[in-house]
């Protein structure tokens, strides 16, 4: 072995494994170690299930000896974000009244990673309800970047973000209903997939009840890694079938051809009314630059732009928030979340019910106005923010501040009201701090945007894995 396993992708890790050129015993052994090395600075994993993986790496081992079938993760080590349930674990999501909440089984999410021979080794810190774009929180601390330690890895996968960018495992799970994934990868150099709404299961059990109309559209799992590959290899393992989730869709993972064509989406106009600054505008260059190379046509064409979703993320999420979430956020969270989400409900005025009820319907002609359009042109290339990332404190300094950081960031929210699938890709650093772009394309092709990333990934340098700064 000419390097540490704990900088191998996950694909690397599952080949070699299956070859039994190395074992399972020694990936999880390496990213044990590196998880013990690094983690104290980060805290980014806040469960350490280092026992039971060395254990269940062992039977991994022992499986392969014998002849049995193995996924495509087999013995691969993983983390799983604190706000899916995990047999045997608290379903903590950064909330200290929720430590004695232990599921009694995994989430469909956790299950498919196991059933696909992923070992988990950790749970990983979110802010509390997992409801900023900063990770902190009263119960478990604060989550670090590794590439520096002022600005923040994201969030809500913001644990997931900084394991994985530092060594801890090539693959981090994590959710996204408003940037929960993307954003985390976009902070830290990974690729961060928000897969199509229906392709990966979800369910927690330890729920007391039904998630409202709009965090069951919008919420989705993904996961995030250090490379494209290993994002499509934890897609596949992800997406299996599992019936406590009637919106899982049978959709196939690799569609037909379709046209190399991306169209460009950096006017103000059609994001949250911000321009990208200096450094986002050099990323998109550098990633229309990598898929011209690589054989795209990319175009500058009207498209439906995303301002209209973005503000019905708004205005279907926010008046369930008031009359469904906001008591919960009030009794159980801490300061911060009650903070920032005073702040988004000081920008949405409250509106009478069919107005949720006509935001709901809008909702189908934003989307078919996007299907129209990826029919012609296949792909889109944009921000995932116009600013790279913040300096810790971000969504706590005033109600202006955080409408205006919420527009620098519009895609995150609208992309899920659209239920497409979404890649945050790195292009490289901005005054030492990671940036990148974001790649979405029609419902169910995530091998579209999958492919898009991969030509940006193949001509800019990898960012991950690093030591803490």
């Amino acid at each position: 072995m000419t390097r540490h396993l704990w900088t191998w992708d996950a694909a690397d890790l599952a080949a070699a494994i299956r070859k039994r050129e190395i074992s399972a015993h020694d990936a999880v052994s390496s990213c044990v170690a590196r998880m013990h090395e690094v983690n104290p600075r980060l805290n980014a994993v806040t469960v350490d299930l280092s026992e039971q993986a060395v254990a269940n790496a062992k039977l991994a081992d022992q499986a392969l000896a014998h002849g049995d079938a193995i996924g495509p993760l087999h013995g691969v080590p993983v983390t799983t974000k604190e706000n899916v349930d995990q047999e045997g674990c608290a379903t903590v999501n950064g909330v200290a009244a929720y430590r004695d909440l232990v599921a009694s089984a995994d989430s469909p999410v956790v299950a498919n990673l196991r059933k696909a021979g992923a070992i988990v080794i950790g749970r990983t810190n979110t802010p509390a309800m997992s409801f900023r774009l900063d990770t902190v929180n009263d119960f478990r601390g604060r989550t670090y970047s590794p590439w520096s330690r002022g600005h923040t890895p994201g969030g809500s996968s913001g644990g997931a973000s900084s394991s994985v960018a530092a060594g801890i495992t090539p693959i981090g799970q994590g959710n996204d209903i408003a940037g929960s994934v993307r954003y985390p990868a976009f902070c830290t150099g990974l690729v961060g997939l928000r897969p199509s709404f229906g392709r990966i299961p979800a369910y927690n059990g330890t729920a007391t009840r039904e998630r409202t109309i709009s965090s069951q559209l919008m919420s989705v799992q993904g996961p995030l890694a250090r490379s494209v590959r290993d994002a499509r290899l934890a897609l596949h393992a992800m997406s299996q079938h599992d019936p406590r989730d009637p919106w899982w869709t049978p959709a196939p993972l690799i569609g037909p051809g379709a046209p190399r064509r991306v169209a460009v989406v950096d006017a103000p106009e059609d994001l949250g009314g911000i321009p990208p600054n200096a450094a986002m505008q050099d990323a998109l260059r550098t990633a229309a630059s990598a898929l011209s190379d690589a054989g795209y046509d990319v175009v500058r064409e009207k498209t439906p732009g995303f301002a209209r979703a973005f503000e019905l993320w708004f205005e279907m999420l926010v008046p369930e928030f008031r009359k469904f979430m906001h008591a919960d956020f009030e009794r159980d969270g801490d300061e911060g979340i009650r903070v920032a989400m005073r702040y988004v409900l000081d920008n949405v005025p409250e509106k009478d019910e069919a107005s949720h009820l006509r935001a709901l319907s809008e909702r189908t002609r934003v989307i078919r106005d996007w299907s129209l359009f990826f029919a012609q042109t296949p792909l889109v290339l944009t921000v995932v923010c116009t600013e790279p990332p913040y300096a810790h404190g971000f969504d706590l300094e005033s109600a202006e501040r955080t409408m205006r950081l919420w527009r620098e960031a519009a895609t995150l929210m609208a992309v899920p009201v659209l239920g497409l699938p979404g890649i945050a890709v790195p292009t490289g650093l901005a005054e030492g701090l990671p940036v990148g772009v974001q790649i979405v394309g029609p419902r169910f092709r995530e091998d579209l945007v999958l492919a898009a990333a991969e030509a940006i990934e193949e001509r800019v340098p990898k960012l991950a894995p690093i030591d803490p700064r």
